[in-house]
């Protein structure tokens, strides 16, 4: 597994070879109850815009986000798309390549 640092800022391909923008923001599910909290990656937010690195900009320690953070999330992640976890197929060589097309992807 590639370490957070190592897939911001990468390009993301689709299956046919089209070119989906670049990683700003990574989504984990964080697993409690265990005696080390983990993390497991839940999917990439991908910008063709190449918006500055929203890492941690709606995230509050209790999980909350205040009105200001929700406001300001909207209109930073506007035009960013998500891509689950499920669809990347590679990401070793300095770009992350998905096995779905870029029209099958949601927005954030």
């Amino acid at each position: 597994m590639a370490s957070v640092t190592e897939l911001l800022g990468q390009s993301v391909w689709d299956s046919d070879g089209i070119w989906v923008g670049h990683v700003v923001d990574i989504r984990v599910i964080k697993h409690r109850g265990e005696l080390q909290k983990s993390h497991t990656v839940y999917g990439l937010v991908v910008s063709s815009r190449r918006a500055p690195l929203l890492l941690g900009l709606t995230r509050e320690n209790q999980g909350r986000a205040s009105w200001f953070s929700r406001s300001l999330s909207r209109l930073v992640y506007v035009g960013c798309t998500f891509v689950p976890w499920s669809c990347v197929a590679d990401y070793g060589s300095g770009e992350v390549h998905i096995n779905a097309l870029r029209k099958e992807l949601t927005r954030v």
